[in-house]
C-alpha cells in the first residue's frame, strides 16, 4: 500500500509540473491600439490573409511565431482549427496562386512583444509570461 501511495504522488506530482510548465497562449496588440474584443474567427481571417483589417477599419498586420512552436501549433488548433500540416498547405496554395503571404515570423514571444508593442497596427500571440505593459491582451471570444 505504502509503495503504490508513493507512486500515486510521484505521477500526481510529475502531472502537476507537466501542467505549470506550460505555456499558456494570449494574443495580443499594442497598449495603444483600441482593439479590445474579437471573434476568433476575425482573428483568423488576419493570420489567415483574407483581411488586413480590425474591424473598425484600422490596419491589422499579423505576427507569427516560427513554425514547430507549440504555441503556434496550439494558436492556430483553436482560432483556425488548422493542424501545422493544414496550415502548410493553406500557405503553399495562398502564395502559390498569388492571394496571400503568410505572416512575418518572429524567433519567440519576447520579440512579439516588443514589435507588437511598437505599431498599434501588429497582432501576434504570446505566451502570457512575456506579457508586460507596453502590449494588451485581446478578449478572443467564439
Amino acid at each position: 500500500m505504502t509503495i503504490l501511495r508513493l507512486i500515486l504522488q510521484v505521477l500526481l506530482l510529475a502531472l502537476a509540473c507537466a501542467h505549470a510548465g506550460a505555456a499558456e497562449l494570449v494574443v495580443i496588440v499594442s497598449a495603444k491600439n483600441p482593439v479590445m474584443a474579437l471573434r476568433a474567427d476575425q482573428v483568423a481571417d488576419i493570420f489567415l490573409a483574407q483581411t488586413g483589417r480590425f474591424p473598425g477599419g484600422d490596419e491589422a498586420m499579423a505576427l507569427d511565431q516560427p513554425v514547430g512552436n507549440p504555441l503556434r501549433d496550439e494558436f492556430y488548433s483553436k482560432v483556425a482549427a488548422k493542424s501545422p500540416a493544414l496550415m502548410k498547405a493553406y500557405w503553399t496554395k495562398m502564395v502559390f496562386t498569388g492571394r496571400g503571404q503568410p505572416p512575418r515570423e518572429l524567433p519567440n514571444s519576447a520579440a512579439v512583444r516588443k514589435m507588437v508593442a511598437e505599431n498599434p497596427s501588429m497582432i501576434g500571440y504570446i505566451d502570457r509570461a512575456a506579457l508586460d505593459a507596453s502590449v494588451k491582451t485581446v478578449l478572443v471570444v467564439r
